[in-house]
Formats: structure tokens, sequence, C-alpha cells
């Protein structure tokens, strides 16, 4: 039991240990094709608050993994539509929703700046300009950090 616990605290800080070196996920894409001020923005949606980045662009232009990662989720759900999730560095899923298309699949490596899907507006954002919504979560807790 001590060896498990010891080899998941190292499995754990090694993930921490690695650089994140994110680049912006969707192809040509500049900080005026988004909002920063937006992702706390209420309201959004049936929680009340827009939990990430909305990324304006035409349908269909590239969307690349932000960093590299596991992917370790690729389909279709209701609020996000089409959808890629991919575990990446610092124990954080990035999330990229509303895809036109995917173009990875689930338990697949990823790269940086790979090809990963296209802008679209499926989902909750049917009828809406196309856009990726795009969201960083951490799978590890950091309390001093909840208000």
């Amino acid at each position: 039991m001590l060896k498990t616990i010891k080899l998941l605290a190292i499995i754990l800080a090694l993930g921490l240990c690695i650089p994140e070196r994110g680049v912006i996920p969707v192809k040509n894409a500049t900080a005026k094709d988004w909002n920063s001020q937006s992702f706390w923005f209420s309201p959004w949606g049936k929680s009340g608050v827009h939990k990430g980045v909305d990324i304006f662009a035409k349908s269909g232009t590239p969307v690349m993994a932000s960093t590299s990662g596991l992917v370790v989720y690729t389909g279709n759900i209701e609020m996000g539509g089409n959808v890629v999730a991919i575990l990446g560095p610092k124990w954080r899923i990035y999330y990229y929703a509303h895809l036109d298309s995917i173009h990875t699949h689930s338990l697949s490596w990823t790269s940086r700046g790979e090809l990963i899907g296209a802008v679209g507006s499926t989902g909750n954002a049917a009828g809406k300009p196309p856009h990726l919504h795009y969201s960083v979560l951490s799978l590890v807790p950091y309390p001093w950090r909840f208000s």
C-alpha cells in the first residue's frame, strides 16, 4: 500500500512539473477574436456563468491542441455539441466545444499545435455565430484560491 501511495505521489508531482507552453487553439486567431473578461460573465447557460472563453472564427477554421496531452474524450454532448477533452500538463483538462468536426480520437496522444477539430456552432451554440468554447479545468484542487 505504501509503495502505491509513493508511486501516485511521484506521478502527481511529475504531472505538475511538466511545462504548459500553450498556444491559441484557433488558427490565425488574435486577442481581438475573444473577450478575455467573458470567462465569468453572467448570464450564460443554465449555471448562470460562462466557464470558458469563446473564440470566434469562420465555420471550419482549424482548431489545434493548445498544449500536448492525452485525448481523454471525443464525442457529442448536449450543451457542448461536438467536443474534445485533453489531459495536459499540470493535471489540467483542456476542453474544446461546439466543434463542426472532430479530427482526433479518444486515447490518442496529441501535440501542441496539432489539428483536433474545426470551429462550428454545435450543441447550445446552434444558430449562433460559429466559435470555439475553450476551457481549462484543473483536476488538482487549489483550496487557497476558493472565495
